[in-house]
């Protein structure tokens, strides 16, 4: 079968589940983009600027579990760094596709626009190589090779990967010699660590299981879940990577985050005698400023490419591989633990007196259902919403690795592309939404229905609690956040919601559920210095570790 190179590539990429492509045209990759629009089984969605398109690939990304976007060389693809960055620290597999000049004018040296004017091609190439897991220049001799191997890259690494695709080679048509698909990376030998494991399992009087991120990147939920069942080993979670382990599970026991978790939670967890650590990255605002008890280095570490107990270590064994063996260790635990406790309903009171966040996140709470998706912006809204008690069914969605202010609003539209029959509730903050606040009119013009609740604090709230409570600099510009739908197209579409009390809030609750079908803004009104109660420990954590 014959084909155009750009229609080879979309053809893999369509293999792997990806149906909606993000980005921004340019003349780099136009004639490319017609091969993409023209196809039956693939959107094109085009986004207001590369960095929400990689915002928004990343979101689409954790919920189907890959994307693709494409940029134009040079301004573009380097629009997108930030977020694919932030998709390489947090384990998620985007495919980035930059449409470049053509191979005669990149041999030739010539001054084109969007490079340097140095006559040099590869220096965009160079800056990915750090953040991204596979890169590939596509030739007409080396497409069928190139392009499966970082496709399979992204999804066993569950790490972006760069194409750089010359816009003469996408036209270039060759004879296709099989159809791609995914080839997973060969089973490791793990029994050796797997019994180590045992072995100190059944020395152990008090062991817990700590996880996070890298379940949700992997979806090993339901194999890690049948690992806890038939051990009886208790289970906390780290807010990076929250929704890694199922809140209803009798083995649950909440979040831990250093000194401010909960007591009891606390107390087991620094205490225990075996540690083991499935999936997780023990990071500064995962544990409140590094305020862990434990000795790390007696910390049993079972992640990707990274099995580490006391002196013995292997990085090239997978996070599969290695929960695959747990599930053969035949170990019950007796030892008591403390149990999640569920948080009562309608544990607030109704009034006109001004919200709190405390208020907020309690009402939160009743709303949300069992089936939402939950995206939290790393800010007031997430250090409040990561102690929100989720339905196994629930995704919970933030970024507190890499931490990009902004980035929740276009991973909405990401998420609700990948997932459509989900309801998508956005918790958001002032300050963040100004970053990226365009892609509001790409989810009116795709007639998304995301229910979107902005904070209305007056400034920077997170970055107040580390440092400059009433400094200028987390100041911002006071916008009217009611009129940005009208802005954006969607004056007829878009229901508006104005509050600024608990009476308020529970008004939009009650008309946001009957009239589900349409997107929802929600300008909350809260005050400047109020902050989630884990914000202002962690606030002064980092305080702390930025001396």
């Amino acid at each position: 079968m014959r084909r155009r190179i750009g229609q080879y590539l979309m053809d893999c990429i369509s293999n792997v589940g990806v149906d909606k492509i993000f980005g921004v045209p340019g003349d780099f990759n136009l004639t490319f983009l017609d091969d993409i629009i023209d196809r039956d089984d693939m959107e094109w969605v085009g986004n207001t600027n590369e960095l929400n398109a990689s915002y928004a690939a990343d979101g689409y990304a954790r919920v189907k579990g890959i994307s693709a976007m494409v940029t134009t060389f040079g301004v573009g693809e380097l629009s997108a760094v930030n977020g694919i960055a932030g998709a390489y620290a947090e384990r998620v597999p985007v495919i980035q596709i930059t449409g470049a000049p053509t191979q005669k004018v990149e041999h030739s040296g010539k001054y084109v626009h969007h490079s340097l004017g140095e006559g040099t091609f590869d220096d965009y190439r160079k800056m990915y190589e750090p953040i991204t897991t596979a890169q590939a220049y596509i030739t007409e001799e080396n497409a069928q090779k190139e392009i499966p191997r970082v496709i399979d890259a992204a999804i066993n690494e569950r790490r972006p990967v760069h194409i750089h695709l010359p816009i003469d080679v996408a036209a270039i048509e060759i004879e296709v010699s099989e159809t791609y698909r995914y080839k997973q990376n060969e089973i490791k030998y793990v029994t050796p660590y797997i019994e180590m494991v045992k072995s100190k399992l059944n020395s152990a009087d008090q062991p817990v299981i700590i996880t996070g991120h890298e379940i949700n990147s992997f979806g090993l939920h339901e194999a890690l879940e049948q690992f806890v069942n038939q051990t009886g080993i208790p289970v906390a979670q780290l807010s990076l990577g929250k929704g890694a382990f199922n809140e209803e599970n009798p083995y649950y026991m909440g979040i831990y985050d250093g000194a401010i978790a909960d007591e009891n939670i606390k107390n087991y967890v620094d205490n225990s005698d075996a540690i083991l650590n499935i999936g997780a990255k023990l990071t500064d605002s995962a544990t409140s400023g590094f305020s862990y008890q434990f000795d790390l280095d007696d910390v049993i570490m079972l992640n990707h490419h990274n099995f580490k107990m006391n002196e013995t270590r292997n990085s090239e064994v997978t996070l599969y591989d290695l929960i695959t063996g747990l599930q053969t260790i035949d170990y019950h635990n007796h030892a008591d633990f403390p149990k999640f406790k569920q948080p009562v309903t309608h544990n607030y009171i109704l009034n006109n007196k001004p919200l709190t966040q405390e208020t907020y996140f309690k009402m939160m709470q009743d709303f949300i259902q069992n089936d939402d998706i939950i995206i939290a912006e790393q800010g007031t809204s997430f250090f409040g919403a990561y102690d929100l008690a989720l339905a196994k069914e629930n995704q919970f969605i933030g970024q507190p690795l890499w931490g990009s202010i902004g980035y929740t609003l276009p991973s909405t539209l990401g998420t609700q592309l990948a997932d459509p029959k989900r309801r998508n509730v956005l918790l958001i903050g002032d300050g963040s939404l100004q970053l990226t606040v365009q892609e509001i009119a790409t989810m009116i013009k795709l007639k998304q229905t995301p229910i979107i609740f902005i904070i209305n604090n007056d400034g920077y709230t997170v970055e107040r609690k580390i440092h400059g409570e009433n400094a200028l600099y987390n100041d911002i510009a006071m916008w009217n956040y009611k009129l940005l739908p009208t802005v954006f197209g969607g004056e007829k579409t878009v229901s508006v919601h104005d509050v600024d009390s608990s009476e308020t809030l529970q008004q939009a609750f009650d008309q946001i559920n009957i009239d589900s079908n349409r997107m929802h803004v929600i300008e909350v009104k809260m005050g400047m210095h109020d902050a989630p109660e884990k914000l202002n420990e962690i606030g002064k954590a980092f305080a702390k570790q930025n001396g």
